[in-house]
């Protein structure tokens, strides 16, 4: 009875506490998109499709202008994607990103500014081989492409102080972004591209843009207003939510294994109760000629599913947190959001249910089947038998 038991607290708290962890994650990578009172533009369909079907506004220079000017709009901030490369140590390629102001990211060494300056960037700790810890705090020169002409150009250097650090396993905008001030992210853009930065921004545009919004209350009314101006526009709380559909899984796995497990004790606990009285019939019958009533043997019976209940969960949260706590690193990887140690154990909540639950369930059934076997009394039932 112990094993079944253990196996399925083992499940529900590894169920429980994948998706506690990949609910924090969710969080932790809100915030660093700049929290529930953001909004995010898109440019993915670029501006033939937009022209020929009117159904995505290009990112330029006018369409964020009338964004911001829309009610409830704090301020827009562009995303122009680049790419700076090694110039002198290391073999890498960082994609170059707009860190918005008031951006948040898993910092593990330096200090992330309220607003990065023009030449600042915030890198991994750790990218494609190279170790980043030693250029903090530095100015360290970047090769960047500036376009020529049709699939040619020249390498170029710029040279930007590292201010901060964070986690590598942090890759909401893929592996080993670097992120920048918004004017130095789209100086970087325009070159690859070949044009002027006003140019650039006033014909290509950018990839994406953050909207802040004045208060968390208007992100959906904001949002209803820039789709019907032809933006593609998603709540930063709604897309950080399109997570695969593990997360969704263990979260309804962690819900229907607490029933399935309550359920399970109580019927263990009830079978294994009337077993018992039959299988102890001759002892029972000597505790009721020693005195004892019928209560007091299903009372014995209730103590010892509880003791069998408290062991079986015991060994089960124990079982599913270590895991749990293998699984982080592989779940990290396919979330592409990082998942802290402490993240993957259970809640007090979820702790406390896995080890109420055996014994509360395997109670209720050993007191019912308990009920029902010592209907009898064990007395007259050993003297029936001969």
């Amino acid at each position: 009875m112990r094993v079944p038991l253990a196996v399925l607290v083992t499940l529900v708290a590894v169920t429980a506490e994948v998706a506690g962890g990949a609910a924090q994650a969710v969080e932790e990578r809100t915030r660093a998109e700049g929290g529930p009172s953001r909004v995010t533009l898109s440019a993915l369909e670029g501006i033939e499709r937009y022209d020929a079907a009117g159904s995505v506004r290009p990112l330029t220079t006018a369409a964020l202008r009338e964004a911001a000017g829309l009610p409830g709009v704090a301020d827009v901030v562009a995303d122009c994607p680049a790419t700076l490369y090694a110039e002198r140590e290391g073999t890498y390629d960082l994609a170059s990103h707009t860190l918005p102001a008031g951006g948040e990211l898993p910092v593990v060494a330096g200090r992330l500014p309220e607003v990065l300056g023009a030449r600042q960037v915030v890198l991994p700790a750790e990218a494609q081989g190279t170790d980043f810890r030693p250029a903090l705090g530095r100015t360290v020169p970047f090769g960047y492409t500036r376009a020529t002409g049709a699939g040619t150009g020249t390498s170029e250097v710029v040279r930007l102080e590292v201010v901060a650090l964070y986690d590598p396993a942090w890759q909401v905008d893929g592996v080993g972004g670097a992120y920048l001030a918004e004017g130095t992210a789209a100086e970087l853009a325009a070159a690859r591209a070949g044009k002027p930065v006003g140019a650039f921004r006033a014909q290509d545009g950018a990839a994406g843009a953050v909207v802040a919004v004045g208060h968390q209350r208007q992100v959906d009314a904001v949002t209803q207003v820039l789709q019907e101006a032809g933006f593609a526009a998603s709540p930063v709380a709604d897309r950080v939510r399109q997570l695969p559909g593990l997360f969704g899984v263990a979260d309804l796995g962690m819900r229907a294994g607490v029933g399935v497990l309550g359920l399970t004790a109580f019927v263990l606990g009830w079978v294994r109760a009337r077993e018992s009285a039959r299988a102890r019939l001759e002892s029972f019958a000597v505790l009721r000629v020693l005195g004892g009533g019928r209560g007091d043997l299903r009372r014995l019976l209730l103590g010892e599913a509880a003791l069998t209940g408290l062991v079986a969960g015991g060994a089960g949260l124990a079982l599913g947190s270590g895991v749990s706590v293998a699984l982080v690193g592989p779940l990290s990887g396919l979330l592409g959001l990082p998942i802290g140690l402490a993240d993957a154990l259970p809640g007090v909540g979820w702790a406390l249910a896995a080890l109420v639950l055996p014994v509360v369930g395997l109670g209720a059934g050993a007191w019912a089947g308990g009920r029902t076997a010592l209907r009898e009394d064990p007395y007259l039932a050993a003297r029936a038998t001969g």
